[in-house]
């Protein structure tokens, strides 16, 4: 990447000691509480100093939890060949990475690619462009430039999914607007690939466009141990881990998700890859009630799989991990066969590994069940992990066998 000698102008923050140590490793944020001097509007180009005046970065202005997301840590500008550079490092991985029969991928993923708060995804031929909050909006044109450029996808598409933590002023536009960004907008759903695998996703609906690549890896790792196996897949989703399973041999396959519109999605999936929806069970309900059900009559499963949403709401009300996480292992593991397997996840990067640990721990407890654990997994490798980025580790997977 190159970098510039000459300190370019605009308004600077001087931060404190406890952050300045954090910027020289590379930490890509500043909270408010660090600032001592200096303030800057959201969206704005600012430089951040050390209390010596030395020069720790240069970044955009924030508003909420972060005063400035750090994108370069030295004085140079936020110009197009810095852009260039960047999106390049981040798709030469993905093009080590991603194998051939995969087509749906993260191509950049945010601070653990040198972006803060700005994510690409790959739909095929297909870009989706998501930022965490409205003060990113000003390098959206960088970024379209170096995918048109370099990628030439069909269509370019732009979503917010704001951190809940970032404040958003009353009235506050959004620059630039979501939606069609370049290109072409697709005309119904566009099917992808994973390994193989065939799912339809909807470039235009935002974020969650029905498919997590995010777990690619843990379906990878789980694609040789599902023959003859009965499988029930919670907060399915629109049933990626549903159609892994039948593929690869569940006699058994029960999808749950408390969405009708995302389990006729799941349906559809199974028709994608040639599988008799009919021929599977599709259940539209709450997932704690529906484990009760199959307690109270019997039913038992070789693979249970539990990836809840980092937020949810139900009759029970909103979804909280230390509370509910454990409750909800005890109720699965009261289904599942001696010797059957948890397949445990949890995407809430505030949760420690050793939190989640201890969740797990405590709902086969409350369960009266013991178990073994055959494997930690964590994101695909294409959500990468930056070592100057803590937060950048938030997928944590167990596979537990149980007595």
């Amino acid at each position: 990447m190159s970098r510039s000698r000459q300190s370019h102008g605009g308004p600077s923050l001087e931060v404190d000691t406890y952050s300045t140590g954090w910027l020289k490793k590379g930490f890509p944020w500043v909270y408010p509480k660090e600032v001592r001097k200096g303030s800057v509007r959201p969206g704005s180009e600012v430089l951040v100093r050390g209390a010596t005046g030395q020069v720790l970065g240069r970044g955009l202005g924030a508003r909420g939890f972060l005063a400035a997301r750090v994108f370069r840590h030295d004085d140079g500008p936020l110009d197009q060949g810095w852009m260039d550079d960047v999106l390049d490092r981040a798709s030469e991985l993905r093009d080590v990475l991603i194998d051939a029969d995969t087509d749906g991928y993260r191509l950049v993923h945010a601070e653990n690619d040198g972006l803060p708060g700005i994510r690409i995804d790959w739909w095929r031929s297909f870009a989706v462009i998501v930022l965490d909050c409205p003060s990113l909006g000003r390098l959206v044109p960088l970024v379209v430039d170096w995918l048109e450029r370099r990628r030439q996808p069909r269509g370019i598409t732009l979503c917010y999914r704001q951190d809940p933590r970032d404040d958003r002023a009353e009235g506050e536009s959004l620059d630039p607007a979501p939606g069609l960004l370049a290109g072409h907008a697709p005309t119904g759903p566009v099917r992808v690939r994973e390994r193989g695998a065939r799912f339809d996703v909807l470039p235009l609906d935002g974020p969650d466009v029905g498919l997590y690549a995010d777990m690619r890896h843990v379906r990878a790792w789980l694609e040789p141990y599902w023959g003859g196996t009965r499988v029930l897949n919670t907060f399915a989703y629109t049933g990626a881990f549903s159609v892994v399973a039948a593929l690869g041999g569940a006699i058994d396959v029960v999808t749950v998700d408390l969405s009708a519109r995302v389990l006729e999605r799941a349906e559809a999936n199974f028709a994608a890859n040639e599988l008799d929806p009919s021929a599977f069970e599709f259940v539209q309900g709450d997932t704690f009630k529906v484990l009760d059900r199959l307690r109270r009559t019997g039913q038992r499963f070789d693979r249970v799989i539990l990836d809840p949403p980092s937020f949810s709401r139900s009759d029970a009300g909103i979804w909280s991990a230390s509370r509910d996480y454990p409750r909800l292992v005890a109720a699965a593991a009261r289904v599942i066969d001696s010797g059957g397997w948890l397949v445990a996840a949890s995407n809430q990067g505030e949760v420690s590994p050793r939190q989640f640990s201890g969740f797990v721990q405590d709902g086969l407890r409350k369960a009266g069940r013991t178990g073994q654990l055959l494997t930690s997994l964590g994101q695909a490798p294409d959500f990468p992990a930056a070592t100057t980025f803590p937060e950048g580790r938030y997928l944590k997977v167990h596979v537990l066998r149980l007595s």
